[in-house]
């Protein structure tokens, strides 16, 4: 028997170094609401999220740039429905001048039609923006390498 046959992944938190910043940067792209926000100065946070539901869970208590050659996070991921969503979040970050580690939608995988998008938030926080289906077959940017390694 499992021990909790209905887990799942309940919220993310992540450490920023601009509270401000990264609220404006998640509630544009992903249309995050504000759930709760803690406003003192040496104990900022907010819960974001959408409907009531928390999403993520920003800290501000840290400094300098997300290190991805140290152990923790390696990249956080959103699913949308189709790869229509995932281009129109594209749209969206390229407004906001955030840079790409792949130019445009790329397959998870070779020929694989699971793909997305890979960017990464004011911190350097590596996210994905993906489609199960609807990625056009082709040629993944690392052969041999699952795209969302970010390698």
């Amino acid at each position: 028997m499992s021990k909790a046959p209905n887990l799942q992944t309940g919220h993310v938190g992540l450490n920023v170094t601009d509270l401000s910043r990264s609220l404006d940067f998640y509630r544009e792209v992903f249309d995050f609401e504000v759930i709760a926000e803690g406003k003192e100065d040496d104990r900022r946070w907010a819960f974001v999220g959408r409907e009531n539901r928390l999403i993520l869970a920003l800290w501000q208590q840290s400094n300098g740039e997300f290190a991805k050659d140290k152990p923790g996070l390696h990249h956080l991921s959103f699913q949308v429905d189709t790869i229509e969503e995932v281009k129109a979040h594209e749209e969206v970050l390229r407004g906001l001048n955030v840079e790409f580690n792949y130019d445009g939608v790329v397959p998870h995988g070779e020929n694989g039609t699971s793909g997305g998008i890979f960017f990464t938030d004011p911190d350097g926080i590596r996210l994905e923006i993906y489609a199960p289906t609807g990625a056009d077959p082709a040629a993944a940017p690392t052969p041999g390498a699952p795209t969302c390694g970010f390698f």
